[in-house]
């Protein structure tokens, strides 16, 4: 069952005029950023604002800086990774890693194509993001007022995702997959305009690689299946029957063992929602007479295969899973031919049937596995103990 997200608290207070002790509090480690930037204005924007005005935990920090970004973070010392492309910089102050980005604005030269960038101050900048909820910003030097030229606070209150402008979801549709992300993860519903906007989104513009990666994000969002539910609700993805409800199960196995050590849930939980990954309908209605006849099925299957099939009602790979994927020989080959079996395909004849009766208890031991792999191979056909 998909679990909806609760509704978010329209009853948010006002922030105070001066967000310094929050600031302070969520981001201790912003302290050595402020020195390293010098007199060069810098802001906390995005995410970190939005979360920090809703009193939620710490989330990713984003820096933009009217300034040269790389510099910057440099100055802080540690390792630190440069994109010029998009003047951003990425390094770590104590145990928090930052994001920082030169402020700038972007243009699309085609639908869905990667931004070209120009330097640009905070304004720009702010206006060129996905949601106005994700358009404000907190100065890191003097008084941290709130800046939000979009009316992000009054959408945050009302918990609605809306956007900057009209060709928003043209230049970029994956904002349209982020909405679903952010609609899961909050409870956020879409301004009217913006759902309109949003239905009209055409994700083929827009590569592979990039749609599987927000489809990746929103799988690791507690809630993903909503967010699942929500692409489809929305048009924007042609989910399988049942998927939502299917990437709820799969999100539950994979929460505790033995499941969680089986498969990713960034791959499972779209394979679960999108469509079939393969055979897993079939593993699924499998009903193995044995342990050997359940391994013959399960061998070589993909971790998101033997997962969804789980899900979909093959209790019978639990024991697969915990037990007999596991189960080894204490005989290998070189007990075959030192026993006077030449070396070829008669080996491996012999230890397959030995691997057979010992996972359908038959065999126990490596005398009685030497026996059954002897007999395999000097009989011609099945061994037995």
């Amino acid at each position: 069952m998909v679990r909806k997200p609760p509704m978010p608290d329209l009853n948010t207070p006002e922030p105070p005029a001066d967000l310094s002790d929050p600031l302070a509090r969520q981001f201790p480690e912003l302290e050595p950023l402020r020195r390293a930037a010098g007199e060069t204005p810098a802001y906390l924007v995005g995410g970190a604002v939005r979360d920090l005005l809703l009193g939620r935990g710490r989330s990713d920090v984003d820096v933009v800086v009217e300034g040269d970004a790389a510099a910057i973070a440099r100055a802080l010392g540690g390792e630190v990774v440069e994109h010029e492309r998009f003047s951003t910089a990425k390094a770590r102050a104590g145990e928090l890693e930052i994001d920082i980005a030169g402020a700038r604005e972007e243009t699309y030269p085609a639908p869905g194509a990667l931004p070209v960038v120009r330097a640009a101050g905070l304004g720009p900048d702010l206006a060129r993001r996905d949601f106005t909820v994700n358009a404000m910003a907190i100065p890191l030097r003097g008084r941290a007022e709130l800046i939000d030229p979009h009316g992000g606070r009054a959408d945050l209150g009302a918990g609605l995702l809306r956007v900057l402008h009209e060709r928003s979801f043209e230049d970029d549709p994956t904002r349209a997959l982020r909405a679903a992300r952010y609609a899961a993860r909050f409870g956020f519903a879409l301004e009217p305009r913006t759902e309109e906007l949003l239905r009209a989104a055409d994700l083929g513009t827009v590569s592979a690689d990039r749609r599987a990666a927000e489809l990746r994000r929103i799988a690791a969002e507690p809630n993903a299946a909503e967010g699942f539910r929500l692409l489809g609700e929305w048009g924007l993805l042609e989910l399988r029957p049942g998927g939502p409800g299917l990437a709820a199960r799969v999100a539950e196995l994979l929460a505790s063992a033995p499941w969680s050590e089986i498969a990713e849930r960034e791959q499972a939980l779209p394979a679960a929602a999108l469509g079939p990954e393969g055979g897993e309908v079939e593993l699924a209605a499998a009903a193995p007479p044995s342990p050997s006849a359940g391994v013959e099925l399960a061998r070589g299957r993909s971790p998101v295969e033997l997962v969804l099939a789980r899900a979909l009602g093959g209790d019978w790979l639990d024991d697969y899973v915990r037990e007999w994927r596991s189960v080894l020989l204490e005989i290998d080959g070189r007990d075959l031919i030192a026993a006077g079996v030449p070396e070829g395909p008669e080996v491996g004849r012999g230890l397959a049937e030995a691997l057979r009766l010992k996972l359908d208890g038959e065999v126990s031991g490596r005398e009685q596995e030497l026996a059954a792999a002897l007999a395999a191979v000097r009989g011609g056909g099945q061994g037995s103990a």
